[in-house]
């Protein structure tokens, strides 16, 4: 069985059910059952402008109790997220501690400056 998909806004793209089957494999594939799954997909905020559609979506999944909600302009872009968790170790590995990135220039920056003198 499947993810079970809802809607307030016009239903998920073509691409998005498309790509739907390979995520729900992955997913087996790292010990989940889709069929306890459920995403639902709403207007992030009010309409402003009649004519113009939402500028982005709350994709909010349940699994049993838990839920959580992400908020992104398209569904290939949350489908994309989704998927990442999916997939995504449980602890990082020695290699993948040695590969963490180091702190961007902003972030060194905000750091430095917090500070005390």
């Amino acid at each position: 069985m499947s993810i079970t998909l809802q809607s307030t806004v016009g239903g998920f793209s073509p691409e998005f059910l498309r790509r739907l089957p390979a995520v729900e494999q992955a997913m087996i594939a790292h010990g989940l059952e889709p069929a306890q799954f459920v995403i639902s997909k709403d207007r992030a905020t009010p309409p402003s402008v009649p004519f113009i559609g939402p500028f982005f979506y709350d994709y909010t999944v349940f699994v049993g109790d838990e839920h959580f909600t992400v908020t992104e302009p398209n569904d290939m872009i949350f489908l994309d997220y989704f998927y990442q968790r999916c997939i995504a170790e449980d602890e990082m590995s020695p290699e993948q501690e040695r590969r963490k990135r180091r702190p961007g220039l902003i972030h060194r920056l905000l750091n430095w400056m917090a500070q005390p003198i």
